[in-house]
C-alpha cells in the first residue's frame, strides 16, 4: 500500500513539475515576443521622430479600418479619427494616422503631427474643452503582422488641438495595459472601465437595472451619447454556433436608452415627409388671430380668382392672377397627391448595411457613423462608408461617404511558410496573369443581371432575388441557413446596384 501511495505521489509531483516547466516556457516565450514587439514599436517611433513639421493635406476618406476612435471636436464642426487596424485575410496593418472631417464641407484632411502615439487599435479617446480643446488617448493594442503576437499599451497621450502638438503624459499608478476598454470624462476626471489583456479579462458585472424593450443579444455594437443624455446603440452581431460552424447575424437597427427612465426605445425612422401631406388639412387664421383647422367643405364651390402682387429687388411690381379650382377639381388633385404620397412612402429608406464595430459619435444632435465590418462565409469586409442621422428629426440617414468596393481586399491564408517564400518568386508570373484575371472579373460582372433604367434598389433586389441567392449559396455552402443566405444575397445585390 505504501509503495502504491508513493507512486501516486510521484506521479502528482511529476505532473506538477511538467506543468511548472510548461508555464515557465510559455512565460519566457511571451516575454520574448513582447520584447520583439516593443522593438518593432520603437522602430515606428524613431521614424515618426524624424518628422519635425506639421503637415495638413486634403485627402479622400480614410482607408477601411476597425477599432479606431472617432470624436467630435469640442469647439469646431469637425470629427477627429485616429488609429485603427485592417486585416486582409493574411496580414494585419496597424495605424497611427490622424484625420479631421469637416462636417459642413464634407471634406477630409490628414494631419501629420510630429511625435504621435505609436500605431494602435482598440484604444479609447476622449475630448475635453480645456486649452482650446484636447484629445486624450489611453491604452490600446499593437499586433504583429501575422496577428499571432500582441502588445497592450498603458500609455496616456494628449493631442493639443489649439497648437497641433502631441504630448506623452507620465502618470504614475495608472491602469495596467489593456485594449477594448471604455473611458469617459466626468467633471475633471477620466474614468476607465474594463478591457482585455491576453487571457485575463478585466470586465466586472455592474449593478442590475430595470430595462424593457431591450435590444436582442449581440456584441460589437456601437454606442454614443445623444441629446438629452440618451444613449444611442447601433448595429452589432450575434454569433450562432452550430456543430463545427460559427455564423453571425449582423444588425443595422437603432435603439435609444433613456438614462432617467432606465428604458430602451427602438429608434424608428419616420421617413422624409413631403409637404403635400402637410397640406392635407390647411390652417387659417381666425378673427382673434388664433390658428384654426379648416373644416371640410360641405357644398361645392366654383373657381376662385386670387390676385397677388410681388415686389422684386429693383422695385418692380408684378401682378399674378391665380385661379383656384372648385371642390371637384380639388378632390381630383388630392387623389393625385395621395398616390404620390403612397409612392414616396413605399420608397426604401436609405440606411447603413448591417455591420458590427462601427465608429459612432454625436455632434450638435447628429449621429455620425463610420465604417465597421461584416462577414460573408470566411471573408471579412472592412468598410469605410459614412452616414449621419439627425436624432431630433429621426427622418432618414444621409450618405456622406459611399462604400467603395475597390478598397476591398481579401487574401486567403497560405497553407505553409513555403508559400510565402515562393510568393516573391512568383510575382513575375502573377503580373502576367493579372490582365487575364481582370478580364475574367469584368466578364463575371457583365454576367450579373443588369440594372434597368429608373429601377430602384428594392425593385432590382426583388427582380434578381433568386440569382443572388444562388450565388450566395454557392459561396457559403449547402449548410448555411436560408435566412443568412437571403441576407447575404440582398447585400450582394445592393453592392452591385450601387457600383453601376
Amino acid at each position: 500500500m505504501g509503495k502504491k501511495g508513493n507512486k501516486k505521489d510521484n506521479k502528482v509531483k511529476g505532473a506538477e513539475k511538467t506543468a511548472a516547466k510548461m508555464e515557465k516556457k510559455v512565460s519566457k516565450r511571451s516575454k520574448r515576443e513582447e520584447e520583439d514587439l516593443e522593438a518593432l514599436i520603437r522602430e515606428f517611433q524613431s521614424l515618426d521622430a524624424k518628422k519635425t513639421q506639421v503637415l495638413d493635406t486634403a485627402c479622400p476618406p480614410p482607408s477601411p479600418r476597425l477599432n479606431a476612435s472617432i470624436n467630435a471636436h469640442p469647439e469646431k464642426d469637425e470629427l477627429i479619427l485616429f488609429g485603427g487596424e485592417y486585416y486582409n485575410g493574411r496580414k494585419t496593418y496597424l495605424y497611427n494616422d490622424l484625420f479631421f472631417y469637416n462636417i459642413k464641407k464634407n471634406t477630409w484632411v490628414k494631419s501629420e503631427i510630429p511625435n504621435p502615439p505609436p500605431p494602435r487599435c482598440a484604444h479609447q479617446a476622449v475630448v475635453v474643452p480645456q486649452g482650446g480643446g484636447q484629445l486624450w488617448i489611453f491604452g490600446g493594442e499593437f499586433a504583429s503582422p501575422n496577428g499571432e503576437q500582441f502588445y497592450h499599451y498603458k500609455d496616456l497621450w494628449i493631442l493639443h488641438l489649439a497648437t497641433n502638438t502631441w504630448e506623452n503624459i507620465k502618470a504614475p499608478g495608472g491602469p495596467s495595459g489593456r485594449s477594448g476598454h471604455r473611458m469617459v470624462l466626468s467633471k475633471k476626471q477620466l474614468l476607465v472601465f474594463g478591457g482585455f489583456h491576453e487571457s485575463t479579462r478585466t470586465w466586472r458585472r455592474g449593478p442590475s437595472i430595470q430595462i424593457c424593450n431591450k435590444p436582442p443579444p449581440r456584441s460589437g455594437f456601437s454606442m454614443a451619447v445623444g441629446p438629452g443624455g440618451r444613449a444611442v446603440l447601433f448595429g452589432g452581431v450575434c454569433d450562432e454556433e452550430e456543430e463545427e460552424t460559427l455564423e453571425g447575424d449582423f444588425y443595422n437597427d437603432l435603439y435609444l436608452y433613456d438614462t432617467v427612465k432606465t428604458r430602451w426605445f427602438p429608434g424608428v425612422l419616420r421617413g422624409n415627409k413631403s409637404e403635400k401631406k402637410k397640406r392635407r388639412r390647411g390652417k387659417k387664421v381666425g378673427a382673434e388671430g388664433h390658428e384654426m383647422e379648416e373644416e371640410a367643405e360641405t357644398a361645392p364651390q366654383g373657381p376662385t380668382e386670387v390676385i397677388k402682387e410681388i415686389v422684386t429687388d429693383d422695385g418692380t411690381v408684378m401682378t399674378i392672377k391665380e385661379v383656384i379650382p372648385g371642390s371637384q377639381e380639388e378632390e381630383e388633385e388630392e387623389e393625385e397627391e395621395d398616390e404620390e404620397d403612397e409612392a414616396s412612402a413605399s420608397a426604401p429608406l436609405i440606411e447603413p448595411c448591417a455591420r458590427s464595430s462601427a465608429l459612432t459619435t454625436v455632434r450638435q444632435g447628429k449621429l455620425f457613423l463610420y465604417g465597421g465590418m461584416f462577414e460573408v462565409g470566411d471573408r471579412q469586409f472592412t468598410l469605410n462608408d459614412m452616414y449621419c442621422l439627425d436624432l431630433h428629426k429621426m427622418d432618414q440617414w444621409e450618405v456622406l461617404v459611399e462604400m467603395d468596393s475597390k478598397t476591398q481586399e481579401w487574401l486567403e491564408e497560405s497553407e505553409s511558410e513555403d508559400d510565402e517564400e515562393d510568393e516573391g518568386e512568383s510575382k513575375g508570373a502573377a503580373a502576367e496573369e493579372e490582365e487575364s484575371e481582370s478580364d475574367e472579373e469584368e466578364e463575371d460582372e457583365n454576367e450579373h443581371p443588369a440594372v434597368q433604367e429608373g429601377e430602384t434598389v428594392t425593385d432590382y433586389q426583388a427582380r434578381t432575388e433568386q440569382y443572388w441567392i444562388g450565388l450566395a449559396r454557392g459561396n457559403m455552402g449547402p449548410d448555411a441557413k436560408d435566412k443568412k443566405v437571403a441576407k447575404v444575397a440582398q447585400a450582394m445585390a445592393k453592392v452591385f446596384y450601387e457600383d453601376q
